[in-house]
């Protein structure tokens, strides 16, 4: 595998970079917030289409189950 140069350096580690994912980990995400993760989830991965929009897929995920 190619030696890649991000990982040939020791890099310091960035305090304030540490502050915020530590913040971020003790931060719940709502539902609402997770809904909108899974719909620009699905309107990323769709296939280019002037009919596919986010709003279309915000339609949709409505009518569809999601299994647990």
């Amino acid at each position: 595998m190619a030696n890649r140069k991000q990982f040939l350096s020791d890099t310091a580690i960035d305090p304030e970079l540490t502050a915020l994912l530590e913040k971020s980990r003790k931060t719940p995400v709502t539902e609402e917030q997770l809904s909108e993760q899974r719909i620009s989830f699905a309107f990323g991965n769709s296939p280019d289409s002037k009919y596919i929009t986010k709003e279309s897929v915000r339609k949709t995920s409505h009518s569809i189950l999601l299994a647990s």
